[in-house]
């Protein structure tokens, strides 16, 4: 069973700085897509960054400039280093990994549970 762990949430002032991490554990081999996504109150779960197994990544418009997704394959790891934040970046934060594969199964579309980013102006 794929486990995602993640870190880094909490509350900072308008401009500053979060670092998020998500962990991938279960004997995991491999990783197609990672990234994560964020739901603010009464929002859709929209894309803010997401990063191939290749180091491709894509952004979100609204983070563009601001934010930087990375990975360390070595770890099953992937980060949001989120800089610049303004209140409406505040959100759960939720990782999501794709085709993550174990000796036993491929996990399609697998999710963590969620960090809170609270940005006060």
């Amino acid at each position: 069973q794929v486990q995602l762990v993640e870190s880094g949430g909490g509350l900072v002032q308008a401009g500053g700085s979060l670092k998020l991490s998500c962990a991938a554990s279960g004997s995991v081999i491999s990783i197609n897509v990672m990234g994560w996504f964020r739901q603010a109150p009464g929002k859709q779960r929209e894309l803010v960054a997401a990063v191939s197994s290749g180091g491709t990544t894509n952004y979100a418009d609204s983070v563009k400039g601001r934010f930087t997704i990375s990975r360390d394959n070595a770890k099953n790891t992937v980060y949001l280093q989120m800089n610049s934040l303004k209140p409406e970046d505040t959100a759960v934060y939720y990782c999501n990994v794709d085709r993550a594969r174990t000796h036993e199964l491929i996990y399609y579309n697998y999710w963590g549970q969620g960090t809170q980013v609270t940005v006060s102006s």
